[in-house]
């Protein structure tokens, strides 16, 4: 996958291509990183990239001409856009971030990625070029950098060959519909301010079956309390009646049912 990004801050991007899973990423070809200087496309004498707003109010917006301009040079057609490829603006008024949109931006050859600053962009490179809105949060950043990064991570774990273990994503938070269940790791016993506080049991017994349960029902119960929303559609999908209810054994039906307090036949 090809991604190029544009930024008046290019100097932002330069560790986190080296680092991590996206260094790998990078490192071993899966993807490849341009970062674009907005800036060095302005034709204003002082490299500006942003004015007032029309109709007043606080704040600068970006100018057309210098991200037209970069989106030119990088090959980002303005109308018959090549199949594979998507132009995302990172804003707090766009579509959510989740895993699902992760997966789906992953599956594509090319993303180009708009990281605004100030109050915004012009709206008219948005509408011109087609760019689709992204946010990772209902909060407002500075810029749309940490946003990219973010989005680039997310894509970039679920590519064969950058995580450690390519089971890893398949357990995680959201991937099993359900938030991770809680983690632990030598020493079985561990000391904090004089108080020595231990693994469960269950985790150091070596019944693989009962472990699994174990996971399932703590899974479960903290989905439920931190993220309803969540445990709603897995209940909807999993129990009675739901579309994947076989997929779920007798044991963990059960779990299910306890958890819920619902019948789950």
């Amino acid at each position: 996958m090809k991604i190029d990004i544009l930024t008046i801050f290019p100097g932002m991007f330069e560790n986190i291509m080296s680092a991590g899973v996206i260094g790998r990423a990078a490192d071993s070809g899966v993807i490849d990183v341009n970062v674009h200087d907005i800036r060095s496309y302005s034709e204003d004498k002082h490299r500006r990239t942003d004015d007032e707003p029309f109709g007043g109010g606080a704040g600068m917006v970006m100018t057309v001409q210098p991200i037209a301009a970069a989106m030119d040079a990088i090959g980002a057609a303005r109308a018959d856009r090549a199949d594979g490829e998507r132009f995302i603006y990172l804003s707090p008024r766009g579509r959510l971030l989740d895993q699902t949109l992760a997966r789906e931006l992953g599956s594509e050859d090319r993303l180009v990625l708009l990281c605004g600053r100030y109050e915004g962009v012009d709206e008219r490179v948005l509408d011109a070029f087609g760019f689709e809105e992204v946010s990772v949060g209902d909060y407002i950043l500075t810029g749309g950098e940490l946003p990219a990064m973010v989005l680039i991570d997310a894509v970039c774990r679920l590519m064969p060959g950058t995580l450690g273990s390519d089971e890893s994503h398949e357990v995680e938070s959201v991937y099993s519909d359900l938030l991770e269940y809680p983690q632990y790791t030598r020493p079985a016993e561990a000391v904090i301010d004089g108080e020595t506080l231990t693994v469960p049991d269950i985790l150091t017994s070596g019944h693989h079956r009962n472990i699994e349960l174990w996971q399932y029902r703590r899974s479960l119960e903290l989905t439920k309390a931190r993220r309803p929303d969540l445990f709603d559609a897995y209940l909807r999908k999993y129990g009675d009646g739901g579309a994947c209810s076989s997929a779920l054994d007798r044991e963990k039906k059960a779990i299910l049912a306890s958890v819920t307090g619902a019948d789950i036949p």
